[in-house]
């Protein structure tokens, strides 16, 4: 089967797959590392066991998700070096420099503080335990900082130069990791990874409230789950909104393809559905809206969009693919909308915990933010094709002179190490989501001073 493509397809295959699998870890653990820190607050301000509950809960799935997120990506780093050695060698005065600055600031402060959260709730005072989750989860803030960096200039390149021997170098650091794209990115990422784990948190409160609608913790974990459904869902919408105006001024043709816009036209279409046809420049049994692409992309139902017809052909990116993978993110996130939305409904009602349908749909929509995050980051990289820092280096150009034999059989290795490794990690995980966090008995040490605590843990020794 492999024998049909060539070593550049492979190679794009490859880095597909590692990231699809890597992006999910970081989404999970971004939003999760927030919520354990809310969690331990809460605890300190109410001391109500039920936060210490659900932080011990969580905290262990914390764990695992973060160390296969932490050993997907650094598998998908080195890709740089096989796959796309001539990527590395012209953009590496830009790139490596961010993400060094990722290293020094995120992981390494994520590392020193990460022993302590996991470990060290009996062995340190409350508050200084509180400190240091507070650090792991701003440090996975910080490390999205960077990446979202690095990918934000690879779309919308600034403040570059190009020295003697052809490489990008950075002339303005600011405008480099400022670029045009970049505010939009990774604040639509980071609610992107807030609502992915929301919905998780709400869809595992939602599992043990339809076995037991008593479960303090489960209706706990749903409570604030659905708040945040309620309150960030609408704004990430309106975030999606902007980032896709901004990217309609920096990428245009990746607009094109999203839209299913092969035509430069006034009072353009919105398609809701339909079969981009490459081949022929069209959208076939389309069901659109006219004038609705318009109001959405200009704020003009009479303005004027460009379509695909404005580049050269061969600067199209796949446009089926941009054009689903596009409706796919939106429906998710309208049914992340409504779910909010119904919970604030019933909430209001007195009924957030009698609700079973609502109930079911949550656990339902409970890995659909996963979807979500994969079907955006498509529309993000097939959208800039052909390009891999968009207009100045193209993705053929790129790639390292490999024969496809050895790509291919890194591509099986990692399919198969994959799947066993990680599928073994995520059935731990629901194994562990599966748990009864009513059951877990609050540490009475950390209720006590941390001399007291530490006096306890002595004489248990002696």
């Amino acid at each position: 089967m492999l024998d049909s493509f060539d070593a550049l397809s492979l190679a794009r295959f490859q880095f597909a797959f590692t990231v699809a699998f890597h992006i999910i870890f970081p989404a999970f653990t971004i939003g999760l590392a927030s919520f354990l820190a809310v969690l331990e607050a809460l605890y300190l301000k109410t001391r109500k066991p039920v936060y210490q509950q659900l932080f011990q809960f969580w905290v262990k799935i914390f764990a695992v998700a973060f160390g296969m997120g932490v050993v997907s990506g650094i598998v998908m780093s080195y890709q740089f070096g096989t796959n796309w050695s001539v990527f590395s060698d012209q953009a590496g005065p830009v790139i490596g420099p961010l993400m060094g600055y990722e290293v020094l600031t995120a992981f390494f402060l994520e590392a020193g503080f990460l022993g302590v959260m996991l470990f060290g709730m009996n062995r340190v005072g409350e508050r200084l335990h509180f400190f240091a989750t507070l650090m792991v989860a701003i440090g996975t803030a910080i490390s999205a900082f960077w990446i979202l960096s690095v990918n934000s200039w690879m779309q919308t390149p600034q403040g570059y130069g190009i020295n003697e021997v052809g490489q990008f170098v950075a002339e303005d650091w600011f405008k480099v990791v400022f670029n045009p794209s970049f505010p939009y990115r990774l604040v639509h990422m980071l609610l992107a990874a807030y609502l992915t784990t929301a919905f998780v948190v709400g869809a595992v409160g939602a599992w043990h409230l339809l076995k037991d609608k008593t479960s303090a913790a489960a209706r706990k974990m749903f409570s604030m789950a659905m708040w945040m459904a309620l309150l960030v869902a609408p704004l990430q919408v309106v975030v999606g909104d902007l980032h896709g105006l901004n990217t309609q001024e920096y990428q245009p043709a990746k607009v094109a393809a999203m839209e299913g816009h092969f035509e430069t036209q006034t009072q353009a279409p919105l398609y809701l559905f339909g079969l981009p046809n490459m081949d022929e420049a069209r959208v076939d049994y389309g069901v659109a809206i006219p004038g609705l692409g318009s109001l959405i992309l200009k704020h003009d139902v009479n303005a004027e969009v460009t379509g695909l017809d404005a580049f050269p052909r061969d600067e199209w990116p796949n446009v089926p693919i941009v054009f689903w993978a596009f409706r796919i993110m939106v429906g998710i996130g309208m049914l992340m909308v409504l779910a909010g939305l119904w919970s604030g409904l019933q909430r209001l009602r007195g009924r957030l915990y009698e609700g079973r349908t609502l109930q079911r749909f949550v656990l339902l929509m409970g890995p659909l933010g996963f979807v979500a995050v994969v079907a955006g980051w498509v529309v993000t990289e097939v959208g800039r094709q052909p390009w891999v820092i968009y207009g100045l280096l193209r993705t053929a150009d790129a790639a390292s002179p490999i024969a496809k034999e050895g790509v291919a059989g890194s591509l099986i290795a990692f399919i198969v190490v994959y799947f066993l490794v990680f599928g073994a990690g995520t059935f731990y995980i629901l194994r562990k989501m599966a748990g009864n966090a009513d059951a877990i008995q609050v540490t009475k040490s950390s209720t006590k001073k941390p001399g007291l605590a530490a006096e306890r843990l002595v004489g248990e020794e002696d």
